[in-house]
């Protein structure tokens, strides 16, 4: 390899194709929007050339300043040393075909939710109108900002504990004119007395303790908060199962992500039918419930979720 890649580099394929090299290369996790190096290297030189994220292939042979690759290439060098997500660097993040301001102050928008707001939340909502949705634990607003974005009749809050989250949120807010999205700062429904809504949607914490221990660099950039669910990954997911009926319609749904706590879930309350949604890449530990199933069994909910504290 000479001194300057740059000199041997000349057009967005050459420096994608270099980029997902070393990114391999250097062993770095994906995980956070995109799931591969090349993907991530494609997203990191359209960004330092100011090129729209889903350019044509047509353009992959043009050629590049030498200015121009010094600056990928300087990009590329920080995601290898650094170890930060590709959405950090670039401030930037997909989800559900919006364009979503990226930073620290919240996880960096991946959930597998995108496809069902896309999809308008069928088969599950089964044609039943929604007037008022929530999204709990909305950290970027990502969800409740797509939620509002793909359909505007709805009127939908989008929720966290988390100042940092809700400064982010709000610049999404008024990046995407979300005029039918209102924030508020709760911990899970505490502050939401008197509001009611069709649909819940949510995507809390529930990594356990001993994975996000053990979680690669990259997720140390984001914020604990976000992720940290105690030893089962379930910590928050069992008091929003215990609490969401008293803010659901009665025949509302609520559709939550717990991903792998999965197993610990249906272990738990195995007598609670939860339909696991199936997605184009397969499961992915989101379940959607019916108001009248939590209330059968709020009891049993209630017991586990006062067991911890």
């Amino acid at each position: 390899m000479t001194a300057d890649p740059a000199a041997e580099l000349h057009t967005i394929i050459d420096l994608i194709r270099y980029g997902g090299s070393r990114f391999n290369e250097a062993g770095l996790t994906f995980g956070h929007s995109y799931d591969n190096a090349m993907d991530e290297a494609t997203q990191l030189v359209l960004h330092a050339l100011h090129l729209p994220h889903d350019l044509s292939p047509v353009y992959g042979q043009s050629r590049l300043t030498t200015r121009e690759k010094h600056r990928i290439l300087a990009l590329f060098q920080r995601r290898i040393d650094e170890r930060v997500p590709a959405a950090y660097l670039t401030g930037e993040a997909w989800f559900a075909g919006l364009s979503f301001k990226s930073d620290a102050r919240a996880l960096v928008p991946r959930s597998p939710i995108a496809e069902l707001i896309e999809s308008g939340f069928e088969p599950w909502l089964g044609g039943r109108e929604v007037r008022h949705a929530l999204d709990l634990c909305t950290g970027s607003g990502c969800i409740a900002i797509a939620m509002g974005h793909h359909n505007p009749d709805w009127q939908v809050d989008g929720v966290d504990i988390s100042d940092d989250a809700l400064a982010l949120a709000a610049e999404n807010k008024a990046r995407l004119h979300a005029d039918n999205v209102t924030l508020l700062k709760s911990d899970l429904f505490a502050g939401l007395t008197g509001r009611h809504y069709e649909l819940i949607v949510t995507n809390p914490p529930y990594v356990t303790d001993d994975e996000t221990d053990a979680l690669p660099r990259e997720y140390s950039y984001e914020p604990e908060l976000g992720l940290r669910a105690g030893p089962d990954g379930l910590d928050l997911v069992l008091k929003i199962l215990r609490d969401a009926p008293l803010h659901l319609s009665q025949d509302g749904l609520l559709i939550c992500e717990v991903g792998e706590s999965e197993r610990h879930l249906v272990r738990l309350l195995p007598e609670l039918d939860l339909a696991w949604i199936e997605f184009k890449v397969g499961q992915m530990g989101i379940f959607a419930v019916e108001c009248r199933e939590l209330i059968a069994h709020n009891a049993r909910i209630a017991e586990l979720a006062a067991a911890r504290g």
